[in-house]
C-alpha cells in the first residue's frame, strides 16, 4: 500500500487516509452561523474520500471574526447547523475536525472579492480590533487595543467555551489556530508582539498565551481525541519568527499533549516576501518532526498524488493537509487512488462510474 492510502491512529481516532482538508475561510456566515453552504461544500469533499474534513477557522468570538461573514462558535445557538455538517461528514466514514481562532488585529475586514480592506471601527460594519501590542498590520490602518489582562483572560475563557461546544457537537479533532498573523501568531511574533509584561520580550513570555490556551483547550477537550495546533513556521521577515522557534515552541506544546503541528508560515506581516513554489512549506513540517518527533502534517501547493505520497515516504509529514487544489477538485483522493491502483472505499451512489484498475 502507498503511504498516502496507509491508515493513521491518533489517539483514538483513526484517519483511513493521509489526505486531509485544510480548514478554509468561505466568508459565508451570518453571525457566525454556519448554512446550506457549509453543508454542501464541507460535505461533498467528504463524499471525494478525504480521510478529515477540518473546518474553516471559526472565531471564538464577535471580535474574533476576520469579516462580518465567518463562522463562529461563541453561543450555544450555533450548534445546531454545525451538528448536522459533521454528522454527514461521519456517514461518509470520515472524520470532522474544527479549527478555533481570534484573528486579532486582523480582523474587522471586508471579504477578499470586495477589496478585504480593514473597516475601521467608525465605520459601518466595523469593530475595534484587538491584539499583544498597538502595532497596526498595514500602515495607515486604525490601530488596535493592546489587550490588558483581562481581555487576555476573556480570550482564554472564549477558547474554553468553544472548545467545550466543539465536544458537544461531536467534532473529532481540534486545532488551534496559532498562525498566518492571528491573535496567537501576533503574540508569538516579536514582529508584532513588543509587550513589557509577562505575556512580551522574551520567547517564554510571548509563547504564554498559547501555552495557556493549549493547557485549557487539553483538558477540555479531554485525552481520546486528537489535538492540533496550526504555526507559521516563519515570518518571512528579518528579527521575526523563524523555524528554529517553532521547533522550541513544538516541544513544549509536544508535553501539553498536543499530538501534530500542522505546519503553515507567513501572514504575520504585510512586507514579508514569501519564494512560493511546490511544497515551498514542506520543509519546515520536516524539521519540526525531525527535531521533536512530533507528528506534522505538510500544506502549501500541493496538488499532485505523487508529491503527496512522496512528502510522506520521505517522512517529512504524517498528513497532507490541500487546500486550492481540493477547491478544484474535490474528489482528489479518488483520483488519486486510482492512479495509484489503490483500492478505497467508492459512495455506492456514484458506483457506476467508478473506474477500473490500471493495468
Amino acid at each position: 500500500m502507498h503511504k498516502l492510502f496507509s491508515p493513521l491512529k491518533i489517539r483514538n481516532v483513526i484517519f483511513k487516509n493521509r489526505i486531509a482538508v485544510s480548514p478554509m475561510c468561505m466568508y459565508s456566515s451570518i453571525d457566525g452561523f454556519a448554512n446550506d453552504f457549509h453543508l454542501v461544500h464541507l460535505g461533498s469533499r467528504a463524499v471525494g474520500g478525504a480521510a478529515l474534513i477540518m473546518q474553516e477557522a471559526t472565531a471564538v468570538s464577535p471580535e474574533g471574526r476576520i469579516t462580518s461573514y465567518d463562522m463562529g462558535l461563541w453561543k450555544d445557538e450555533q450548534k445546531e447547523k454545525l451538528k448536522q455538517i459533521v454528522d454527514f461528514i461521519h456517514q461518509q466514514n470520515t472524520q470532522a475536525g474544527i479549527q478555533l481562532s481570534h484573528a486579532g488585529r486582523k480582523a474587522s475586514t471586508n471579504r477578499p472579492w470586495e477589496g478585504g480592506a480593514q473597516i475601521q471601527s467608525d465605520q459601518r460594519g466595523g469593530w475595534r480590533t484587538l491584539a499583544p501590542s498597538p502595532i497596526p498590520f498595514k500602515e495607515g490602518t486604525e490601530k488596535p487595543l493592546e489587550l490588558d489582562k483581562e481581555g487576555i483572560e476573556n480570550i482564554k475563557r472564549d477558547f474554553l467555551s468553544s472548545t467545550l461546544r466543539a465536544k458537544e457537537i461531536g467534532y473529532d479533532v481540534l486545532e488551534i489556530h496559532a498562525a498566518h498573523g492571528y491573535l496567537i501568531n501576533q503574540f508569538n511574533s516579536p514582529h508584532s508582539n513588543q509587550r513589557k509584561d509577562e505575556y512580551g520580550g522574551s520567547f517564554s513570555n510571548r509563547i504564554r498565551l498559547l501555552l495557556e490556551v493549549t493547557e485549557i483547550v487539553r483538558k477540555a477537550w479531554g485525552e481520546e481525541k486528537p489535538l492540533f495546533v496550526r504555526v507559521s513556521a516563519t515570518d518571512w521577515v528579518p528579527e521575526g519568527w523563524n523555524n528554529e522557534d517553532s521547533i522550541r515552541l513544538a516541544v513544549q506544546l509536544k508535553e501539553l499533549g498536543v499530538d501534530l503541528i500542522d505546519t503553515s508560515s507567513g501572514g504575520n506581516s504585510s512586507q514579508a516576501t514569501i519564494p512560493l513554489s511546490a511544497g515551498y512549506q514542506v520543509k519546515f513540517a520536516e524539521e519540526i518532526k525531525k527535531a521533536t518527533g512530533i507528528m506534522t502534517s505538510a500544506v502549501g501547493i500541493i496538488t499532485s498524488t505523487s508529491q503527496s505520497d512522496e512528502i510522506l515516504r520521505n517522512d517529512q509529514a504524517d498528513l497532507i493537509f490541500m487546500a486550492r487544489e481540493m477547491l478544484r477538485n474535490p474528489y482528489f483522493p479518488q483520483e488519486a487512488a486510482h492512479e495509484l491502483n489503490e483500492v478505497v472505499e467508492w459512495p455506492v451512489q456514484y458506483g457506476r462510474a467508478k473506474r477500473s484498475p490500471k493495468v
